[in-house]
């Protein structure tokens, strides 16, 4: 039965409109929604999800210091040549389970894998020579070497690969190799990023970890990083980013990890979290004025 009222006039729709409607309407379909904290809880999904996974993180608890948590039963995997964002409220624990899967702060319980290997606990430097490289957020070049010498200390535990991955990093991004002679601390703060990225690939690794790569810069430098943050990813690199920049982090990501208070709140493709409504109303409207 029609709705429509008398008096009313139908509404004309295109073909094209009714085209784009109609495939609008069977993405939404196609795309479940995130997951939310109650479906979390039972780790079937994180389980399942983690199979063949290059790296993993199980019900992490962990610390600064002894009795006092920031993680609280954190779950997390990437799989190889995956691009995986984390978000959530200032304090929610992001760059601490980071540091966490890097060995910088102390795990006391729970499991940190990769590629099956239980590398909880384990010293950073050997991390690095096992395939993981980590950018911090801030400190992150030597501002009295030039560039050249940043990226020579990016490959200090194997120095007979500076030449070949000197090269590559100067593919990815041209302008290091160009200034190599250039003081780091000269460089802007975008620029400063890229240094510390191209650092931390001179080890050739298999799992990237970005902790707030945009924060403090411009827009236009912010996407400059984004789209050089695909295009290592794009190289088959496995990316972990952690971003205050939510909407523009989702955008990117294949998947993506809300926290809050140390635990997961929601996990989903970066388009389901992009469009949950809860993850909207809860995160996403602060996170962008953040």
């Amino acid at each position: 039965m029609s709705d429509m009222l008398p008096g009313d006039r139908p509404q004309y729709v295109s073909p094209h409109e009714r085209e784009e409607a109609l495939d609008l309407d069977a993405a939404q379909r196609a795309e479940p929604r995130a997951l939310s904290n109650s479906e979390i809880q039972d780790r079937s999904a994180h389980v399942a999800g983690a199979k063949d996974a290059v790296i993993v993180a199980d019900d992490l608890t962990a610390g600064y210091l002894p009795g006092v948590n920031i993680l609280n039963g954190c779950d997390l995997y990437a799989k190889r040549g995956e691009l995986v964002g984390i978000i959530g409220p200032n304090g929610a624990g992001k760059s601490t389970l980071l540091k966490a899967l890097f060995g910088l702060v102390k795990v006391h319980t729970g499991q940190v894998t990769l590629s099956g290997e239980d590398i909880t606990n384990v010293r950073a430097d050997r991390l690095v020579s096992m395939g993981i490289g980590f950018v911090p957020q801030s400190n992150n070049v030597f501002p009295s070497l030039t560039i050249q010498e940043n990226l020579e200390m990016g490959c200090y535990q194997e120095p007979k690969k500076f030449r070949e991955r000197f090269d590559f990093v100067c593919d990815l991004f041209p302008a290091l190799g160009e200034r190599r002679a250039q003081r780091a601390g000269q460089l802007s703060g975008g620029e400063r990023q890229m240094v510390a990225m191209g650092r931390a690939l001179m080890m050739d690794p298999s799992v990237l970890l970005l902790d707030e790569p945009s924060a403090g810069l411009s827009p236009l430098l912010t996407d400059e990083v984004f789209v050089r943050v695909k295009e290592i990813n794009a190289t088959g690199v496995t990316v972990i980013i952690v971003e205050q920049n939510a909407m523009r982090c989702l955008q990117i990501v294949d998947r993506g990890y809300v926290l809050d208070q140390g635990r997961n709140a929601y996990t989903g493709s970066g388009r389901q979290l992009a469009t949950d409504p809860q993850v909207v109303h809860l995160y996403l409207g602060t996170l962008a004025q953040a």
